[in-house]
């Protein structure tokens, strides 16, 4: 593998592919990796003086009625402990979600700086929150959206939204405000016990650049919200972007995240200059994230190279600087054996994308009372998940089928299966297991 960095450490690009082509090939995949360090951050990505960036955090907590009882008493403990887990001086506020969206704190309409006073003062005014009233998340989004609207480019805007039940919305009018709300803060959704619906959370999680996850237990809420507050809090760089060139006549087919989750990029694509595309990877910590780039080129002639990308990583907070960038290549050849090997990565990765296909049809399919359709998705995606090692997915699968043969992917649909399994495969369909191999690589610049 080359490694490809551009600007100041703490960033680079990977770019793993099999360049080759056969003649009148025209399809070019690679998968690139994206690593944020512990190494000197991008200029600009905090304050003067090194600290972290401005942050801001919104906490979310449907208080509608059929959150009563031990539900509505645990969503309290969870929000005092994302409280407990804010950085000094991160601006925050408790909202609580019914047919209408309430600010429990502060009592002005602004987030406030955490601490310890306004911890306290916080986690008091969460024993107001109580389960009566319907479900409209359109209008807690909103309000967020109005609470984060004084921080700037550069801010890191999070925030995390519990539900137990639907959204009693207008589809037309709630895609409005997703619309709205997309690029201007991140938010991920949490759904506890079996009466939501996972379709509704993934969709705000995706456009909202977050992550959709089941309480499968009330009591692990606070666990839950803390841990996903701590991540909020390690962040360091916001409103990252894939800017990827091509060359002219060439067409970008599509750019997924395939690790640590699968989400389609393609239709987020907004212009960064001539023949460039911006595509919004939401802040970063120290971590690391695979995409699957797939451009189409002009056909060449045997021994042709040409490049047929150019990968940018490139941040507001940072003055539109250049964090890293890498190259994705195209040859064209006669040599047949080049031509045909498929890249280990770029394989592995497509599998994990069908993989989560295969679940979230098969499910469908399942309730819809399609057996025969279920089974053979169902049945394919076992196979894909033990080809691929994927013990947590096979494991979850598990308890939905009864597994006859994973290599051949052989499957019996279960004929009780609790909901709360199905709900749990149906949220985590989306996660990826990482590959170990490494294909041929570009060198980037």
């Amino acid at each position: 593998m080359n490694t490809a960095s551009g600007g100041p450490p703490g960033f680079r690009v990977d770019v793993d592919q099999n360049p080759y082509l056969p003649v009148g090939g025209t399809e070019v995949h690679a998968i690139v990796t994206v690593a944020a360090g512990s190494g000197s951050p991008p200029p600009g990505a905090g304050p003067a003086g090194g600290g972290p960036p401005p942050a801001a955090e919104v906490v979310i907590i449907d208080g509608s009625g059929s959150m009563y009882g031990e539900k509505i008493v645990a969503a309290k403990r969870a929000a005092r402990a994302a409280v407990d887990a804010l950085r000094d001086g991160v601006h925050f506020g408790i909202v609580c979600g019914t047919g209408v969206a309430r600010l429990v704190y502060p009592a002005e309409p602004r987030l406030v700086p955490a601490d310890a006073r306004t911890r306290a003062a916080a986690k008091e005014a969460v024993g107001s929150l109580d389960a009566s009233g319907g479900t409209r998340m359109g209008t807690w989004l909103t309000l967020a959206d109005e609470l984060f609207a004084p921080f700037g480019a550069g801010a890191l805007k999070h925030a995390v939204l519990l539900t137990d039940g639907q959204n009693n919305e207008q589809t037309e009018g709630f895609e409005r405000i997703l619309a709205r709300c997309s690029g201007r803060f991140v938010c991920d959704c949490r759904g506890v016990g079996t009466d939501w619906n996972v379709d509704e959370l993934r969709r705000i999680a995706s456009a909202l650049l977050g992550d959709v996850g089941f309480i499968r237990d009330p009591d692990r809420m606070a666990e839950d919200f803390r841990a996903l507050t701590e991540r909020a809090m390690g962040k360091s760089v916001a409103d990252v972007a894939l800017r990827l060139w091509a060359p002219k006549a060439a067409r970008v087919r599509f750019v997924k995240q395939v690790a640590p989750g699968v989400e389609d990029l393609t239709g987020r694509a907004a212009a960064g200059g001539p023949q460039t595309a911006d595509y919004p990877l939401g802040s970063w910590g120290e971590e690391s994230r695979e995409y699957h780039l797939c451009i189409e080129v002009p056909a060449g002639a045997p021994g042709q190279q040409m490049r047929a990308g150019w990968v940018k990583l490139v941040a507001p907070s940072a003055g539109g600087a250049v964090l890293a960038s890498g190259n994705v290549l195209a040859e064209w050849t006669e040599d047949e054996a080049k031509a045909t090997e498929i890249n280990a990565r770029v394989a592995h990765y497509t599998g994990q994308v069908e993989l989560s296909r295969a679940i979230q049809e098969g499910l469908r399919a399942r309730r819809e009372g399609d057996d025969e359709s279920a089974t053979v998705r169902l049945g394919r995606a076992v196979a894909l998940a033990h080809a691929s090692g994927n013990r947590a997915t096979a494991e979850m699968l598990g308890r939905v089928v009864d597994v006859v043969d994973p290599a051949t992917g052989t499957v019996r649909l279960k004929k009780e299966v609790e909901k709360a399994d199905e709900m749990t495969l149906d949220t985590y369909s989306t996660r990826t297991v990482r590959t170990r191999g490494a294909g041929e690589s570009a060198k980037g610049e």
